[in-house]
């Protein structure tokens, strides 16, 4: 058994677009499992009756964040979208099976994949984590060993990474008494060193053996914390040094970068408010007028959601402002050698 864990957060027509490709592309035995943490209680309705095998679990805050979306559409108050669920997602995590996929409501599968027997050759050949999806990224494929493990999982695990206990790599991550800035004057790291340690971790797109998933996130405190998470990775590493890390033979996984769940990781001075575009084709989605799976498998295309901002008409939605916030968005990812526009 594989547990597919989905966090979601106020889109629920790309939540219906995650559930949709999962069921129709994922061979093997899974539950669905997901973890919302303020989606409107009208728009859950509709996904438990198209879903009903899957398993909705609210978060704490959940009450508080639906407030909070309602007063950004009322008084355009901002949505803190810093503050997460992590001890949602952790619990949910430890009580789930063996295998975990993690991932969010705007990926979705692309692919015909069985997970079933990509978590029978990790248990063969000791790999805590396969990525599923990498957006395209081989830029640093040069830090890596590269090597076939079988028609399903190619090899892709770290080359002469540092590695430590604890202690140390808080230390390496954060600067902790210049420890990283002595090691940089001396020349055995540079701006990019920390980037390596990626090959550790997936944020979207990982199936993992849930025990490292829970080493990874063990100190997670309601935020995001990626320096946090990559020392643990890398300290987990340093005590389990014949852990092979895979990636799948080809990309199953895809994610948006037309969306996003709040600004708050976004926010790039345009005049444009990601959470009203989110109301419209929220509201769309639940008329029935908007298609989840429109263009699929690539992402919606820029003409089908300029159908709908521009038959709204908002002053804080122009399609105009949109495609500008999008494209900076997009020039993000392809600075670090993400594709970003298939």
């Amino acid at each position: 058994m594989i547990t597919i864990i989905i966090k979601s957060f106020n889109r629920p027509y790309y939540l219906e677009r995650c559930l949709s490709s999962i069921y129709a592309c994922v061979k093997g035995n899974f539950e669905i499992k997901i973890l919302d943490d303020g989606t409107p209680k009208k728009y859950l309705e509709v996904i438990k009756s198209k879903f009903p095998n899957a398993k909705i679990i609210t978060s704490s805050q959940y009450q508080d964040k639906i407030t909070a979306i309602e007063e950004n559409i009322t008084k355009g108050d901002k949505i803190d979208g810093f503050t997460i669920p992590t001890d949602l997602w952790y619990n949910e995590v430890k009580t789930s099976s063996d295998y975990v996929l993690v991932t969010e409501d705007d990926v979705w599968f692309t692919k015909e994949i069985n997970l079933s027997d990509i978590t029978n050759e990790m248990t063969s050949n000791h790999i805590p984590l396969t990525k599923l999806g990498w957006l395209g990224n081989y830029s640093d494929d040069k830090n890596l060993v590269i090597k076939p493990i079988s028609i399903n999982l190619t090899e892709a695990k770290p080359n002469k990474l540092f590695t430590s206990n604890k202690f140390i790599m808080d230390m390496f991550m954060y600067n902790k008494y210049k420890f990283f800035t002595v090691l940089y004057k001396l020349g055995l790291v540079d701006n990019k060193t920390k980037r390596k340690y990626w090959s550790l971790n997936s944020i979207l797109m990982g199936l993992y053996q849930k025990e490292y998933w829970l080493a990874i996130w063990a100190d997670a405190k309601g935020k995001v914390d990626e320096k946090q998470q990559l020392r643990n990775a890398a300290a987990w590493y340093y005590k389990n040094k014949k852990a092979i890390f895979a990636r799948t033979n080809q990309e199953v996984l895809k994610t948006t970068f037309k969306s996003s769940a709040t600004g708050s990781y976004h926010e790039y001075g345009n005049h444009f408010d990601v959470n009203r575009m989110n109301f419209i084709l929220n509201e769309a989605w639940l008329n029935n007028e908007f298609d989840a799976m429109q263009n699929y498998p690539k992402d919606f295309s820029d003409d089908y959601i300029k159908s709908f901002l521009d038959k709204e008409n908002h002053l804080d939605a122009q399609y105009d402002e949109w495609f500008k916030w999008a494209e900076k968005f997009r020039q993000q990812y392809r600075n670090l050698g993400a594709e970003v526009d298939n």
